[in-house]
């Protein structure tokens, strides 16, 4: 057993046991395997043991892993969640099948109009700046309405739900509350657009707390792959 196989298992005993003391099913949580800067080895030892959902930050390197991977993996969903610039939309467009980090609707208007129509439309999630934040990306709470009907108009895009990366904190209580606010949110959105089903939130230092909030889908990067090795950012290295 591979070293990325018995943390994979590792991260979904702790997803499990999450679950079952909020009274959730397992499997109604997702694991995103955030694969930035790590080379395609790790991820084909990630994709034997069972992995189907990586996120990539970076446009070009999660472009070219793609090119290289799907032909082999078709079945393989990729999601960007990094910051999205206007001049890089049309490579998501093209190549993603999700985006996490959607908070304005210019941005939202090239993914669609760049989306080519021989794929499915690109699943988006708003980006939430639940913890008001001035460094972090994401509209404010209040103008989430707004934004989501206008997404939702799109043809091109699949309005999912929402994503947010809370401020990091110390106590369990404190991570729960903002969650909570969160989960809130989303729980919102779903009343008037009841196809998005996914609340992307939770990465490794708060997922219990997000699990017990309600989070559909969890990012974990380093607990799979190690830290972050800044040789590896070439996704052709294969060390």
């Amino acid at each position: 057993m591979t070293v990325i196989e018995q943390n994979l298992q590792q991260i979904r005993r702790q997803i499990a046991a999450a679950a079952e003391q909020c009274g959730r099913d397992p499997h109604d949580i997702s694991l995103l395997a955030v694969s930035k800067t790590k080379p395609v080895s790790l991820i084909e030892e990630a994709i034997a043991a069972g992995q189907r959902r990586f996120g990539e930050n970076y446009v070009q390197e999660g472009v070219d892993k793609i090119s290289l991977l799907r032909p082999r993996y078709p079945d393989l969903e990729w999601h960007f969640i990094g910051p999205l610039q206007s001049n890089k939309t049309r490579q998501v467009a093209a190549h993603f099948d999700w985006c996490h980090t959607v908070d304005r609707l210019r941005i939202a208007r090239r993914l669609n109009d760049q989306r080519p129509d021989a794929v499915p439309p690109l699943n988006v999630l708003i980006q939430v700046n639940i913890s008001e934040e001035a460094s972090k990306s994401g509209i404010m709470v209040a103008e989430l309405p707004g934004l989501a009907a206008e997404i939702a108009a799109l043809p091109r895009l699949r309005l999912r739900g929402v994503m947010a990366i809370p401020a990091p904190e110390a106590s369990y209580a404190r991570q729960l509350a903002v969650c909570q606010q969160m989960a809130a949110a989303f729980h919102h959105l779903q009343a008037v657009h009841p196809e998005a089903d996914t609340l992307s939130l939770g990465m490794s230092d708060d997922m219990r707390a997000a699990i017990a909030a309600g989070s559909t889908l969890v990012r974990i990067g380093t607990a799979i792959f190690g830290a972050r090795d800044a040789g590896a950012a070439n996704p052709n290295n294969p060390h």
